[in-house]
């Protein structure tokens, strides 16, 4: 192999931007890339069963690790992944998708080459993937390092997928090692910043009742010590979005609850809504997590800010970082926020009760008290997220769930990739028996890794979530029945891993009381009602069925 490479490039930033892991499925355009990957140091090849799949978890490693690489091969492999790209765009994820492409000279022949359309246009896939890309590149001898940089940039700076076309011949071209660090400053404007300042001043100075809404944003621009720091001058009440929950340390003092619009449990939408001002970050108001948009802020009460701007009172200041607004607002909060109401204070938890059958409202009773500090929890969409709203997170735990995109199936691979991000943490993956059958394979990689997630596979035979918006008894919310028990033991022969199929609470207590500290991979088949649905997700399956019919 020569001395250094356009791949050696492209992997020494994927290493300056801490990425350590590759995912992805192996093509006849990307081996010789490969080779190089296989010789790095520090870069490690994770392959998956399918390019979807490694998508998924691409952006599953990005939630844990801030960034992620992808490698597909091009036509085929590219577009089976860009599914999950897309996911990666709508919820701010950078992933860089690597494409493993024909050699230039195909392409500028137009040559009639496989996984090509046979049209001799070499364009059709990248420009699929400038939809779903901050931003894409087609390497070339001469461009590939200036681009490579410019891409990542781009990926970093939007927080979104950006997309490298690398040919065989490019990978292995010559070029000269990386000499200054990527430029990733995002300067905002000391104008802008100080009339920020004052404007939120003339909001925060004469309140009396201040709140925060802090979203998944937030969490995407690494905001979670500085919301802390503000809470720590004045435990004002404050909570997430289902899509932020985690951005928030939902122990400290003032934490109300899961915001919801209207599907908000108890007192959670009067603590956020009915005050003088509220303080917005990183949020995004959607559909299924304000149960169909019945959100209430008056404009003229509000700061939101976003990642690259701010809002007072209706008046928009850019650019402004969500990293410098926040430091104007932490000196705001600590000369005026003595002056602003508590927050609510915690309350425990209600006690499990047994029962012949296990209800929606017994399960998360008893995931409320399985968590612990720093778990990663994976909530499928479905019954498993909207049921995950209703938890008080401990101390450092994570949430991960993709309400805004919504792709069923994506929790399971995405937790092999949070567990190869952070195998040090319990990974506990909560997912339905419709969804599990679209990405199960993945199973096998975990296996294969010796992970040791705990899986809660929710049997409530088909598409209980469709069941509540449409079609309650129709055959196209049913699916095969599986024996699920029986998967881990089929899909590796080396794998060390447990299962069980429970039915009862005190069946639930007692596998969760073996699983404080796994050893091996873990599948709970817990069977429950098809019928039965979280109190949030029928509110918000209400409101589906009548967006939905018009």
């Amino acid at each position: 192999m020569s001395a250094f490479t356009v791949g050696d490039y492209l992997l020494a930033r994927l290493q300056e931007i801490g990425v350590q892991h590759l995912f992805g499925v192996p093509g006849d355009y990307n081996l010789q890339f490969l080779d190089r990957v296989i010789d790095h140091p520090v870069i490690h090849w994770v392959g998956c069963a399918n390019e979807l799949n490694a998508a998924y978890a691409a952006d599953g490693y990005a939630r844990c690790r801030g960034a992620a690489a992808l490698l597909t091969t091009f036509g085929v492999g590219e577009l089976s992944a860009i599914n999950g790209i897309a996911g990666s765009y709508a919820e701010h994820l950078p992933v860089i998708h690597i494409v493993g492409a024909p050699a230039t000279q195909a392409q500028q022949q137009g040559d009639c080459v496989h996984h090509s359309l046979g049209d001799g246009d070499f364009r059709h896939f990248i420009r699929m993937a400038e939809e779903v890309s901050a931003a894409t590149a087609l390497l070339t001898a001469e461009n590939a390092s200036a681009e490579i940089d410019r891409v990542i940039v781009s990926a970093l700076q939007m927080r979104q997928p950006g997309y490298l076309s690398l040919a065989v011949d490019v990978a292995a071209c010559d070029a000269e090692p990386p000499t200054q660090p990527l430029n990733l400053i995002h300067a905002s404007s000391h104008q802008v910043r100080e009339a920020f300042r004052q404007a939120a001043e003339r909001l925060l100075a004469p309140a009396a009742r201040v709140s925060l809404l802090a979203d998944f944003l937030a969490l995407r621009w690494q905001q979670q010590p500085a919301l802390a720091a503000l809470r720590q001058h004045r435990a004002i009440p404050c909570a997430s979005l289902l899509m932020g929950k985690g951005v928030l340390d939902e122990q400290q003092p003032g934490f109300a609850g899961t915001y919801a619009g209207e599907g908000s449990a108890g007192q959670v939408r009067e603590q956020i809504e009915q005050v003088d001002v509220t303080l917005c970050v990183g949020v995004r108001f959607t559909d299924t997590i304000t149960a169909g948009f019945t959100q209430q802020f008056a404009a003229e009460r509000l700061i939101d800010l976003q990642s690259h701007c701010a809002t007072v009172a209706g008046e928009t200041f850019s650019p402004l970082s969500m990293t410098d607004a926040l430091s104007e607002l932490d000196g705001l909060f600590a000369r005026y926020g003595q002056q602003w109401q508590l927050g609510p204070q915690a309350t425990a938890a209600a006690p499990v009760e047994a029962a012949a059958t296990i209800s929606q409202q017994a399960f998360w009773q008893a995931m409320q008290e399985f968590l612990q500090p720093g778990d990663i929890i994976l909530a499928e969409q479905g019954t498993a997220a909207f049921g995950a709203a209703a938890l008080r997170l401990p101390t450092q735990a994570q949430l991960l769930v993709q309400p805004l995109w919504g792709s069923i199936g994506y929790t399971l691979p995405a937790a092999f990739g949070a567990q190869t991000a952070d195998p040090a943490r319990r990974v506990i993956l909560i997912i339905g028996d419709g969804s599990a059958q679209l990405t199960i394979q993945e199973l096998g990689s975990m296996l294969r890794d010796q992970q040791q997630p705990i899986i809660f596979l929710l049997n409530n035979e088909g598409y209980t979530v469709e069941r509540a918006i449409h079609g309650a008894t129709q055959r196209y919310n049913d699916i095969a029945q599986w024996n699920w028990t029986a998967l881990p033991q089929a899909l590796s022969l080396h794998g060390q891993a447990q299962s069980w199929r429970i039915s009862e609470t005190v069946q639930l207590q007692e596998v969760m009381a073996r699983l404080s500290q796994p050893q091996r991979l873990t599948l709970v088949e817990v069977v429950m009602q098809k019928e039965d649905l979280p109190p949030l997700l029928r509110k918000v399956t209400a409101c589906l069925n009548q967006r939905n019919g018009g």
